[in-house]
């Protein structure tokens, strides 16, 4: 089966006249403006195969979000090549339209003058979709989604989080085989990111959806994707599945330990004490000078351990070391 998305070589500039001081420089800036060249996307490539949950993540300025909006239509690069469903979406942006669902976390798609339940109405005339199957579908996303006591509301109206809860039930409500989503989550509680997570992922397997997402939230990437592409500078500078970004970028493992002593206490290479509490002890362990194995018989040794429990770190953690080898400080 072909890629979903292909994307070349792909690049995006802007251009911005320096300002010149002074009123000669003014004048001279006028006749001979002096430009400076940013680039915002600097000839990325990569693919993505349906049903495939991909995170493309990055410091602020990166590129993420030049990035999708240019893979759904909204902006043309500069140079470089994309196909998203065999169409080049600045191109053929209506006939892609069908097929995408786009949700930019600070811009809305909704009507902020009518109230939600005629916005929601409006995609089945935009998208010629009618009927019982729309029907059910709109109802099931107000369900999910816990937007039923807000469809006499007017949209302008609406709290953050409750508009980003209708705009995620706009992007979805005509079906698309892609979704683009950009910060998803942002000003969201805990209990909407949840329903938008188990949303994505369950609707992702049941039914082959794509998504590609970019977020600040390392718990929309390791609960919905399962392949990050990190963008420093414009350029990908990581591109793996999440599991083996966790054991690439981080060789290390955290143990808890519960005992009826006060101090626990564990002298080994590559084992380092974190803030901890009396009766319960927080090691980190690099498990490429010590096993984790080796560190539980030591500490089953000193006798009197009640509990162990042993995770991997905090994506976040995972984020920071990836964004320090790309020398970016976040």
């Amino acid at each position: 089966m072909p890629p979903v998305i292909v994307v070349q070589d792909l690049r995006k500039h802007y251009r911005f006249a320096r300002r010149q001081g002074g009123a000669l420089g003014a004048i001279g800036g006028m006749f001979a403006p002096d430009y400076q060249l940013i680039s915002a996307v600097d000839g990325i490539s990569f693919e993505i195969a349906q049903g495939e949950r991909v995170a493309i993540i990055g410091p602020n300025g990166a590129g993420k979000s030049t990035t999708l909006k240019m893979l759904s239509g909204i902006l043309e690069p500069t140079s470089g090549a994309a196909r998203v469903f065999d169409l080049t979406p600045w191109r053929q942006r209506k006939a892609l339209a069908y097929r995408i669902g786009v949700v930019f976390g600070q811009r809305s798609q909704l009507w902020g003058e009518l109230p939600v339940r005629e916005s929601f109405e409006l995609p089945g005339h935009i998208y010629d979709q009618h009927g019982p199957t729309f029907a059910r579908r709109r109802e099931d996303l107000i369900e999910r989604f816990d937007v039923g006591a807000l469809m006499g509301q007017v949209v302008q109206r609406l709290s953050l989080g409750q508009r980003m809860r209708c705009e995620i039930v706009a992007a979805l409500l005509h079906a698309p085989s892609l979704l683009f989503l950009d910060e998803p989550t942002i000003g969201l509680d805990i209990t909407a990111k949840a329903a938008i997570r188990d949303f994505i992922t369950e609707n992702a397997r049941e039914a082959g959806q794509t998504v590609v997402l970019t977020s600040h939230d390392t718990r929309d990437i390791e609960l919905v994707c399962d392949r990050v592409i990190v963008i420093n500078q414009g350029r990908i500078v990581v591109d793996q599945p999440t599991d083996q970004l966790r054991r690439q970028f981080l060789a290390r493992k955290l143990v808890t330990l519960h005992a009826p002593t006060r101090s626990i206490v564990i002298d080994l290479p590559g084992v380092t004490r974190r803030p901890s509490e009396p009766h319960l002890a927080v090691f980190e362990i690099d498990t490429r000078k010590v096993r984790v194995e080796r560190v539980i018989a030591s500490a089953l040794h000193g006798g009197g351990i009640e509990d162990i429990t042993i995770e991997d770190p905090p994506m976040e953690e995972v984020i920071r070391e990836i964004y320090d080898v790309a020398h970016t400080p976040i």
